[in-house]
């Protein structure tokens, strides 16, 4: 498998770190969720403590519960404020 990113994978990666976090609306930069490992376009701009804090993704969902979010909810916010930037 190769791990090599394409350029327009790390623009792609770039516009999605600098978004607001797509669950708690964060200010950014953002990290880069991966909802599957080495697809690079389906990726959700995520603060740090929704992606790895006590309540993030990666160690407790039920924050994300109560608000009523999951990977594809986060998704369609990430993409809808990409598609809307005028960066």
């Amino acid at each position: 498998m190769n791990n090599r990113l394409t350029a327009r994978e790390r623009a792609h990666l770039a516009r999605v770190k600098a978004l607001p976090c797509s669950v708690c609306d964060a200010e950014g930069p953002s990290y880069a969720h991966h909802i599957e490992q080495g697809q690079q376009y389906t990726c959700v701009a995520l603060c740090y403590d929704c992606h790895q804090g006590k309540h993030g993704w990666h160690q407790d969902k039920a924050f994300w519960k109560i608000r009523k979010m999951d990977e594809l909810a986060a998704l369609n916010v990430t993409i809808e404020r990409l598609v809307n930037a005028t960066v």
